[in-house]
C-alpha cells in the first residue's frame, strides 16, 4: 500500500489506537474468530478444474489445519450472479489467533509432510493454477459478538 501523507499517519494512527481503545470499553461487541476472505476469478471453461483442486488439496489442507486447530472452520462461497469485475469464488478461512513466524515456518512444514509435497510441488502447482484463476483481493476481516 502506497502511503502519499506519511506526515499525517502517526496523527491518525494514535487517534485510532485512542478511539479503538474507547469502543472496547464501552462497546456492546467483543472481538471473536479472524477471517480472510479471498476473491478468486476463474477463465471460463476452467471452473470445473478449479472445484476439483478446492475439493481435494484445497480441502485436505483446511481439514488438516483444522485438526491441527490453527483454523476453527473453512468454506467455499460462489458467486452465481456475479458482475462485471467481481469474483467467481470467495475461500473463507476462520481462525483465533495469529501464528508468528517460526510457528507458522513449523506449520508449513507440517502441512507440507502431512500432504507429501514438497516446496518445489507446491510453487509449481500454484503456478499451473495461475493459468486460468486469479487472486482479485485476499481481506482480513474480525467477526464480532454481543457481549451478554
Amino acid at each position: 500500500m502506497k502511503l502519499t501523507r506519511r506526515a499525517a499517519l502517526p496523527a491518525a494512527g494514535l487517534a485510532l489506537a485512542f478511539s479503538t481503545l474507547a469502543l472496547a470499553q464501552s462497546s456492546p461487541m467483543v472481538g471473536s474468530d479472524y477471517v480472510t476472505v479471498a476473491a478468486i476469478t476463474v477463465e471460463p471453461g476452467h471452473g470445473r478444474e478449479y472445484a476439483n483442486y478446492l475439493a481435494s488439496e484445497w480441502r485436505a489442507e483446511r481439514e488438516f489445519a483444522k485438526s491441527q486447530g490453527w483454523i476453527t472452520s473453512y468454506e467455499v462461497l460462489t458467486n452465481p450472479h456475479k458482475r462485471a469485475g467481481e469474483p467467481d469464488v470467495y475461500l473463507v478461512n476462520r481462525f483465533k489467533t495469529f501464528a508468528d513466524p517460526a510457528e507458522s515456518e513449523r506449520r508449513n512444514r507440517l502441512t507440507q509432510d502431512h500432504l507429501k509435497l514438497t516446496e518445489a510441488q507446491l510453487q509449481a502447482g500454484s503456478a499451473d493454477r495461475d493459468k486460468y484463476r486469479r487472486t482479485i483481493s485476499v481481506q482480513l476481516l474480525r467477526s464480532q459478538s454481543f457481549r451478554n
